[in-house]
């Protein structure tokens, strides 16, 4: 054996001896320097919650009052305006705070404008008129009209001369009718025109109770297939609730290609798609539209009071207490 490498075998080099050195040192080290860096980590996390507790911003409390008022007129201001079609727009006035409306189902509002001064009938008096919001009543912040300008309808007309920024006046709610929950096996809905905003507020309310046994029927008319309203938001009821909500476009001047039944709401009309008389206090019709259509399927209102039943109902052997005229 040579002289070199019997000196490699007996004399560690000095790689060997330094290559050692650093594995010997490095483990004993980092053991040392754990418990610091668990130490470090831990306050870090306790900090940053901490600072996220007292930075998170604290849950809002729910809410407990409408900021409507039943006794008084407050001024509410006009957010934005949607047009519907050639006569018909949504009016989308800003509640304070984020708040929302709280309005009960069924109930409506009371309008005039906010100078009393700027609207008066003939008597000399401030022109106040119902309207039902089209907006969900826990709608945050947003409290939504939909408003069809009628050339005799002092109010509507108003309406639609606002510009988003300028202010109306706003009373309520008050209650029509005190709906509750299956309370009636069917529920007929016969309405005209604007006529279908508190018939559209009792659907979508029923319809959304997960609990909901009442079987709807919707008889809508309208002068043209233009003017029928909220038609996009009524066939998406129907076809989520195909088993509970069944509806009837009834048009007076229809277009050629026009598939469904036409004229005013008749008596035939009614036959076929309400449950009979004979059903007592197991069915209900509420009724809404133009005052002409109202007296002609149910009897004239007497002012905000029902009045006597009439019309086409009275002559099927309806009482009083099936039908309601909102």
């Amino acid at each position: 054996m040579s002289f070199f490498l019997r000196s490699s075998l007996r004399t560690p080099s000095k790689f060997a001896f330094s290559a050692r050195a650093y594995a010997s040192s490095t483990p004993g080290a980092a053991k040392s320097k754990l418990p610091l860096i668990l130490l470090t980590v831990g306050a870090a996390s306790a900090a940053g919650y901490v600072y996220l507790e007292r930075t998170a911003p604290a849950p809002k409390p729910k809410q407990e009052k409408s900021p409507l008022d039943p006794q008084n007129f407050i001024d509410f201001k006009l957010k934005k305006i949607v047009p519907y079609n050639h006569n018909s727009a949504s009016y989308v006035f800003e509640l304070p705070n984020d708040e929302a409306s709280l309005i009960p189902v069924a109930s409506c509002l009371l309008v005039r404008a906010s100078d009393p001064e700027a609207l008066k009938d003939s008597k000399g008096r401030p022109v106040i008129r119902p309207y039902t919001p089209i907006s969900p009543p826990d709608a945050p912040g947003e409290l939504t009209l939909l408003v069809k300008r009628y050339e005799a309808g002092n109010m509507s007309k108003y309406i639609s001369t606002l510009k988003e920024g300028e202010t109306l006046a706003i009373k309520g709610p008050v209650t029509k009718f005190p709906y509750q929950a299956n309370e009636f096996d069917e529920i007929a809905l016969i309405g005209g025109g604007s006529g279908i905003t508190p018939l559209y507020q009792l659907l979508t309310h029923a319809l959304a109770d997960s609990n909901n046994k009442t079987k709807f029927k919707l008889i809508y008319s309208n002068v043209t297939e233009q003017d029928i309203l909220l038609r996009e938001e009524l066939d998406a009821l129907k076809s989520k609730f195909p088993s509970t909500l069944n509806i009837v476009y009834l048009l007076d001047k229809p277009s050629a290609d026009w598939k469904g039944p036409v004229g005013f709401v008749s008596k035939d009309i009614i036959k076929a798609n309400v449950g009979s008389a004979d059903l007592k206090e197991k069915v209900k019709i509420f009724v809404c539209g133009p005052p002409p259509q109202v007296a002609s399927v149910a009897g004239k209102k007497a002012g905000m009071k029902q009045g006597e039943l009439g019309g086409i109902l009275k002559e099927l052997g309806y009482s009083e207490e099936q039908v309601f005229k909102f």
